[in-house]
């Protein structure tokens, strides 16, 4: 009996994951029906590929042989799916973005109308979260997030890396006055986020360091809400370039202390899964977006 292709992406999404349940989420199938397309791959290759038990999977010797060439046979499938839509240039179907809401905001929505136009036939569902969320669980396709990763299962492809600003408004300035000097900046109101803490280290050069951890006046969750709040003249933020570059070309924001800027900068990624049945569909977005997002 010839094996199937449904049951290579079960044996793979089952091993990815770590559960049937999970799996099941990720190729949205049941969890019964990824049993019985286990137990098919089995039979026809009349061994063992994974031991269950109530507590987890572990793949035997043959299941670990044997994922390599299922990998393999799934890039090969999936190359050609993508050089036929490439050929063709109408990828189509649903893709799921996931990122904190002001890179939505500013990074994303500017440019979907010009996608939507280009690619009609890929429906865009866009979500956002200022935390970190479990692509399976949120049934998101691809993922952006800002700042150093931690370890993950995910591929992750490099966007780039944004500039930071610190930035207040000529209101605020006016009444308050210019800070020359990293030092003048524990005189004003800082706004800064309530978590992670590490956003609240500013790329200044301080006291032979590259960065000041500043202690905010004023603490939010929110990057939006902390750009709201400096526009409207509470005091001094620190917010990335491509949530202020509108802001400081119109007038609403001020650059500061551009001198003593450090080089750091933030690295943005893409996050998803590499065998994603969606992988053209994600391609094709991160080639559209990735240039034109000012950085």
């Amino acid at each position: 009996m010839k094996i199937a292709t449904e049951e290579l992406e079960a044996f793979v999404a089952v091993v990815d994951t770590g559960s049937l349940s999970l799996a099941a989420k990720r190729l949205a199938q049941t969890t019964s029906g990824m049993s019985r397309a286990l137990g098919r791959l089995e039979k026809k290759l009349g061994t063992t590929l994974l031991r269950r038990t109530t507590r987890q999977l572990r793949l035997t010797e043959e299941g670990e042989l044997f994922l390599e060439r299922a990998r393999a046979i799934l890039a090969a499938i999936e190359s050609a799916e993508e050089a036929m839509a490439s050929r063709k240039n109408k990828p189509a179907g649903r893709l799921r973005l996931d990122a904190a809401a002001p890179f939505i905001l500013h990074g994303i929505v500017p440019h979907l109308r010009e996608f939507a136009e280009l690619y009609p036939d890929i429906h865009l569902e866009v979500a956002s979260h200022d935390h970190i969320v479990d692509l399976l669980e949120e049934r998101t396709d691809v993922a952006f997030r800002i700042g150093a990763l931690s370890d993950s299962t995910l591929h992750a492809k490099a966007i780039g890396s944004c500039n930071l600003n610190i930035v207040a408004s000529p209101a605020y300035l006016k009444a308050k006055g210019v800070p020359k000097t990293t030092h003048d900046l524990k005189k004003h109101r800082l706004i800064g986020f309530t978590s992670p803490k590490s956003l609240n280290d500013w790329p200044v050069r301080h006291d032979g360091a590259e960065r000041m951890t500043i202690e905010p006046d004023l603490g939010a969750s929110s990057g939006e809400t902390i750009r709201a709040l400096a526009v409207g003249g509470f005091g001094i933020a620190c917010l990335a370039n491509f949530m202020t570059h509108r802001d400081i070309a119109d007038g609403a924001l001020a650059p500061l202390l551009r001198s003593s800027m450090s080089d750091y900068r933030q690295p943005i990624h893409a996050v998803y899964y590499r065998n994603s049945p969606s992988m053209a569909r994600i391609r094709c977005f991160l080639e559209f977006i990735a240039p034109r997002i000012v950085l």
